[in-house]
């Protein structure tokens, strides 16, 4: 096949995810190819949002829209329903003496699957939270002297409800800094939500919802999505986006270089998701919240550490369009 023929299959797939989400998430777009950018850059997402929305929904719909050689109906899909008596192997897996063979063999935890949604994260303790590290940065988890790796692909799904804070356990920091992106579905408008009164896309559509797209585009579309081109004035851009951050009065703790990267990957699969070959600066301003504002502790916890964000971003992006 010619480079141009595989990009226009990756373009072709990405649009097919989207498009095929958008059967069952109705009116949500732009947090459909956000959400889609980060699965096609190899990202974690944390959803954080009003209860009743949809979260759960998303995760299983994007587990039934790529296909599998093996599973005919998918992805596998794990739901962890996290609170406050989990304990780290209930996530992880456990090794379990087998009396027959007289040895220990593994029982896989629900981690160990292609799509995890990890559901009222906040609500565990920082312990079990913290079981979720290895996994998420390194695609493997390590019980007793054995590595055991998830298939692929793999990514986690969390989410969280912002408004309220009895029985939760915020986030550390160092666990915020593995998702690629926060994200935000926000209530739907008045026709979307006319046409989910219609019919509940949550319960039959989701049933009805066939696989979209092969593992074997859905790789192929990753892989092309890593090698969108990034000008290097953008790359310069992000750069100083995240080193600003570091000083800006604003916050108390800025973004880390893994920051950057993921805003660099996030802007070249955006741009394939759009149709696109390279990144443009729009990318960046679309991303630079989602992105970066999880990572950052703001000194006045009053300030809106998004609206900050942008103008940076924009100043950046400005600094670009006057050279």
């Amino acid at each position: 096949m010619k480079p141009e023929d595989a990009q226009e299959v990756s373009f072709a797939t990405a649009a097919a995810l989207v498009e095929g989400a958008a059967q069952i998430i109705r009116g949500k777009k732009e947090f459909l190819e956000l959400l889609t950018a980060a699965i096609l850059a190899g990202g974690h997402v944390l959803i954080e949002d009003n209860p009743g929305l949809g979260k759960t929904t998303v995760a299983k719909t994007f587990a039934k829209l790529i296909g599998s050689q093996d599973r005919a109906e998918g992805l596998i899909f794990k739901r962890i329903q996290f609170t406050p008596d989990l304990l780290p192997y209930d996530i992880t897996g456990v090794d379990v003496f087998d009396p027959e063979s007289r040895s220990f063999r593994f029982v896989p935890g629900p981690v160990l699957a292609n799509i995890v949604l990890a559901d009222e994260i906040n609500r565990t303790t920082p312990k079990v939270q913290s079981a979720l590290l290895e996994v998420m940065a390194e695609r493997q988890v390590t019980i007793g002297a054995a590595t055991h790796y998830p298939p692929e692909p793999f990514f986690v799904i969390a989410t969280e409800n912002p408004i309220e804070s009895e029985g939760t356990f915020p986030l550390p920091a160092a666990q915020l800094d593995r998702f690629m992106m926060r994200l935000s579905l926000g209530y739907p408008s008045r026709e979307a939500e006319l046409s989910i009164l219609e019919e509940n896309p949550a319960e039959g559509g989701l049933q009805r919802l066939e696989p979209t797209v092969t593992i074997d585009d859905f790789m192929a579309a990753r892989k092309a999505a890593a090698e969108v081109f990034c000008h290097a004035s953008l790359k310069e851009a992000i750069a100083d986006m995240v080193r600003d951050t570091r000083v800006h009065r604003g916050f108390v703790l800025g973004a880390s270089p893994r920051a950057g990267i993921h805003l660099l990957e996030a802007a070249r699969a955006l741009a394939l998701v759009r149709g696109r070959a390279f990144v443009t600066d729009e990318d960046l301003a679309n991303l630079a919240a989602p992105v970066l504002a999880h990572r950052l502790k703001l000194r006045d916890p009053r300030s809106q550490g998004e609206k900050l964000i942008r103008e940076i971003c924009l100043a950046r992006i400005d600094g670009i369009k006057t050279l």
